[in-house]
């Protein structure tokens, strides 16, 4: 199945068939010392909930941290005293994204993504409200590893800014965190991004933004265009387990 989008005035086609899955199923992965994921049968008395064990039904129950366990979609009240829901901030599914590739600086040790290698690459004129980021080197390595004290790469602060300057609402990308994993709790590059900073002058702006992290851009994926179906699971809570899905956009002939 192939659809005709309008962005911005031209029309492209999204080729349905032809959809790439970004999100890390839950517990492959395991960051910030969290508990290992679990599924497990539910027990009552003589009940277990598994029909291996006589059920009539599997019937199994979660233990999970979205931060923790695989991709997942946060919004401003990760950092805020109010539990605020990403479901209430959301308010479209469907969106045009921009894939890029970023090679890592190191700075004192870190690997950091920093705000020129934004720039070399980005635009206010050409970057949709989504925007994609696959970090380089990709190794296979980041659908199974333990992020858990190893001080994964980050956003620089700049980089953060120049990214909401030039209007990215929904950031996507292959980290664990957009911030350092040991940071005394300043969380700038979270700051930056939900206007939360001294810097910031409407406080309001940026509430129906997200950020998904914890992704996985297959090397076979070319930067470019894509429509973005950011599914999240129906779960009241400042971050869920996401599901993000890329489709290809090509310019229109007709």
């Amino acid at each position: 199945m192939r659809i005709r989008v309008e962005l911005e005035q031209c029309y492209y086609i999204a080729d349905l068939t032809k959809a790439v899955d970004l999100s890390i199923r839950l517990g492959q992965v395991r960051c910030f010392g969290a508990n290992e994921y679990r599924a497990r049968p539910y027990q009552n008395g003589d009940f277990v909930g598994a029909v291996s064990a006589g059920a009539p039904v599997n019937f199994f129950e979660l233990e999970l941290n979205p931060h923790g366990h695989g991709t997942h979609t946060e919004c401003l009240g990760h950092i805020t005293e109010a539990q605020q829901s990403v479901l209430d901030c959301m308010e479209d599914s469907l969106m045009p994204a921009k894939l890029i590739s970023v090679s890592l600086e190191e700075r004192s040790g870190d690997q950091v993504i920093c705000a020129k290698a934004l720039q070399d690459i980005l635009s206010v004129h050409d970057t949709p409200p989504a925007l994609i980021i696959r970090t380089l080197p990709n190794a296979a390595e980041k659908l199974t590893k333990d992020y858990s004290s190893t001080n994964p790469p980050y956003f620089s602060e700049a980089a953060m800014r120049f990214l909401v300057d030039i209007g990215v609402e929904h950031l996507i990308v292959d980290l664990p965190s957009v911030d350092r994993e040991q940071d005394d709790g300043i969380l700038a590059a979270h700051h930056v991004f939900w206007g939360l900073d001294e810097e910031s002058e409407d406080l309001d702006s940026r509430r129906t933004c997200t950020i998904t992290e914890l992704i996985f851009v297959p090397d076979s994926v070319e930067d470019g265009l894509y429509l973005l179906d950011l599914q999240l699971a129906p779960i009241e809570l400042d971050a869920v387990p996401s599901r993000p899905i890329i489709y290809p956009l090509t310019l229109s002939q007709s």
